[in-house]
């Protein structure tokens, strides 16, 4: 195996095959250059998604902090990472860059996520069914958060029996609206 580069694009040849090597994730990318942005401001990111929408591209940072993200924080991020995805030029088309907060229905990601949101009602859904601890097969499951504990979701649902789910069961995990 051997590397050829071509104006700044890195092939890996091997067995007369030309493959090119996988280019940075635009999420991971822009990641890595809003995290400083966000610290110095005390804000987190919580969500990051990049996709078509139509014909446009639509880049989308949901962000947070303790006591909840105002309005303010999301233009004055807005603003400073608009201007350095401007000047690193990380996108290669033209997009929308949209920055909000999570919502009522915060999505659960991070270890500190399942930490900070302990005791608050949560609905977790599954790839495929999985049984409660009283052995009921099901894809979504709602109650209270009693926390992450060694990579399984423990949930106290609402019907009354618990859930241990291992978190790579999990499908997509949020926080509910409670009255």
């Amino acid at each position: 195996m051997k590397f050829v580069s071509s104006q700044g694009s890195l092939f890996f040849v091997q067995s007369g095959k030309i493959m090119a090597a996988p280019k940075e994730d635009t999420c991971t990318a822009v990641t890595r250059i809003a995290q400083p942005i966000l610290e110095s401001m005390g804000l987190e990111l919580v969500d990051i998604e990049f996709g078509r929408v139509g014909r446009d591209a639509v880049l989308r940072l949901f962000i947070d902090k303790e006591g909840g993200v105002m309005l303010d924080d999301c233009a004055g991020f807005s603003r400073e990472l608009s201007m350095v995805l401007d000047v690193e030029d990380t996108i290669a088309c033209n997009y929308t860059l949209e920055v909000s907060s999570p919502g009522l229905d915060r999505p659960l990601k991070k270890q500190a996520d399942y930490d900070r949101f302990a005791g608050r009602l949560i609905k977790v859904r599954t790839y495929q069914p999985f049984p409660d601890d009283s052995g009921n097969k099901r894809k979504t499951f709602l109650g209270k958060l009693e926390g992450l504990v060694d990579g399984v979701v423990k949930m106290k649902l609402n019907e009354g029996q618990t859930a241990s789910i291992p978190l790579e069961r999990v499908a997509k995990a949020n926080l509910e609206f409670e009255l």
